[in-house]
């Protein structure tokens, strides 16, 4: 299923919704401009006149007059203890070795604190890199890359909003994906690397 990318009226992004959960804010008058392709027309009844109501929603919409919304912009975006996001931000490439794991090989993929957490390290995106299991488990352990004598092959960072939505999303729209990478700082990973 596509989903819609939902965005304030500024145009930062808010969430992905299924097209039927985006029918409801057209429904209720809370979209206030929408972008994109048309990706879903709902039918409803018919009226006297014998004409069938229907609404569609676009790729893209803002929301309008939404609180959650605002609360949401003020969120950190939050680091899934998953660890899909993770990896994905870092392409399946261990920090330490560099060795890139396709799609079968991500079960040897693991997070890694740079400052581990026995030793007050925050669980938060600028502490934490992708690395293989050998690597984390035999070579660094519990210690700090300058520790280990493994520096690391990149720099852990945030992404931004935008980047984070890319990351988050399953099946991302060529147009939504534009949306999205129009916001997206030029010097990102991700932008370099999908453009």
């Amino acid at each position: 299923m596509n989903y819609v990318l939902a965005i304030d009226v500024a145009g930062t992004p808010f969430r992905w919704m299924a097209p039927r959960e985006a029918i409801h804010y057209h429904a209720a008058g809370k979209v206030a401009w929408e972008l994109g392709a048309e990706l879903a027309v709902f039918r409803g009844g018919v009226s006297r006149r014998g004409i069938r109501s229907q609404l569609s929603t676009r790729s893209v919409i803002a929301l309008a007059k939404s609180e959650a919304m605002v609360k949401w912009a003020r969120e950190t975006l939050p680091l899934k203890h998953d660890n899909r996001l993770l990896f994905k931000r870092d392409r399946y490439l261990c920090a330490y070795c560099g060795e890139r794991h396709d799609h079968a090989g991500r079960r040897e993929l693991t997070r890694d604190h740079i400052l581990p957490l026995s030793r007050g390290g925050p669980d938060t995106w600028e502490n934490v890199v992708t690395a293989c299991k050998h690597c984390n488990h035999t070579r660094k352990r519990n210690r700090t890359p300058e520790e280990a004598g493994l520096p690391l092959l990149y720099v852990p960072y945030a992404p931004c909003r935008s980047e984070y939505f890319i990351l988050s999303g399953r099946r991302i729209l060529a147009d939504q994906m534009s949306y999205l990478l129009a916001r997206v700082p030029r010097g990102s990973r991700w932008y370099s690397q999908t453009v």
